[in-house]
């Protein structure tokens, strides 16, 4: 049983330097992967916001629209609710990709530097 306290743990993060974290946060190469997170994240977020809110107005003030009969009993209504989902899991694939291509790799080379420094 370990009776030793959390903060004595040679892996507890509280043991790091703190001025380290500062540095790395001021560092241009953290400012790149901020970046490079913000401009993919901020403007889909936006854009599927905007998307999500036209479906919700669509279907409050334009009922005749939304009510109109595409194939059978499948309405616009119902096309653009099932696109809802495509979009949110399309924008999660994407997602991942894009971090696993942009951002894990930048993150983790300024994690290794910090953990060489301790």
């Amino acid at each position: 049983m370990d009776t030793a306290p959390a903060n004595d743990r040679p892996d507890d993060p509280r043991q790091f330097d703190r001025s380290a974290y500062a540095e790395v946060q001021a560092s241009p190469e953290f400012g790149e992967l901020r970046g490079a997170h913000r401009s993919f994240a901020f403007p889909l977020t936006i854009a599927f916001v905007s998307w999500y809110l036209l479906y919700v107005l669509l279907s409050n003030y334009a009922g005749g629209f939304m009510g109109t009969k595409i194939v059978g009993h499948i309405n616009v209504a119902l096309v653009f609710g099932l696109a809802q989902f495509l979009t949110t899991f399309l924008i999660a694939w994407w997602y991942s990709r894009h971090a696993a291509t942009k951002l894990d790799p930048r993150a983790q080379a300024i994690k290794s530097r910090l953990e060489e420094r301790s």
